[in-house]
């Protein structure tokens, strides 16, 4: 009985560990839509580091989940930082004037001669021509089938719930690397 009792304290010390783990520092996601493709897919489950940046600044390329409104978070990846401004021209990123590679995205351009990012400015989607303290300027991967900064504007940062680090499911398609 005594070998039980022991069992039994450490299960339930474990499943509080967890609980506390799981509530405070880590959000269970599910991508919802094609937007971030190929780097995340529809019905993807994700594992939102929800403390990370209490410590730590967001970086460009980072991907976040953030409360588009009071229903619904979505998943992006950070373009522009506060500062930045932000350009598109002949399906290259401009940050500050200077080109910016976009390694995870040669995957999904497709060769059919059609433009896969169309030319923008930060000005011309936002009104703005950078982007301001305390915003991010945000987009999906899937550049020609994405709702994001380009259409709603600049988000918040006090509105991110974390940053993405690993996606769990399905196994096949484990992760924790995303650029």
């Amino acid at each position: 009985m005594k070998k039980y009792k022991h069992l039994i304290r450490t299960i339930i010390l474990a499943v509080l560990v967890a609980i506390v783990f799981r509530a405070y520092f880590f959000a269970s996601y599910i991508v919802d839509g094609e937007s971030m493709e190929p780097t995340l897919y529809d019905g993807n489950l994700l594992m939102v580091n929800k403390v990370l940046y209490d410590w730590t600044d967001v970086h460009r390329h980072d991907i976040i989940v953030f409360h588009y409104n009071e229903e619904d978070d979505y998943v992006k990846r950070v373009i522009g930082l506060p500062g930045d401004h932000v350009a598109v021209k002949n399906d290259t990123l401009y940050i500050n004037g200077a080109p910016v590679e976009e390694k995870y995205l040669d995957e999904l351009r497709p060769d059919d001669g059609r433009v896969f990012t169309g030319d923008f400015t930060l000005e011309g989607v936002t009104g703005n021509s950078e982007v301001p303290e305390g915003q991010l300027f945000v987009m999906g991967d899937n550049r020609r089938d994405s709702l994001d900064s380009r259409s709603f504007g600049f988000i918040d940062i006090q509105s991110i719930v974390g940053k993405v680090e690993v996606r769990y499911w399905p196994m096949s398609q484990l992760g924790m690397t995303f650029r």
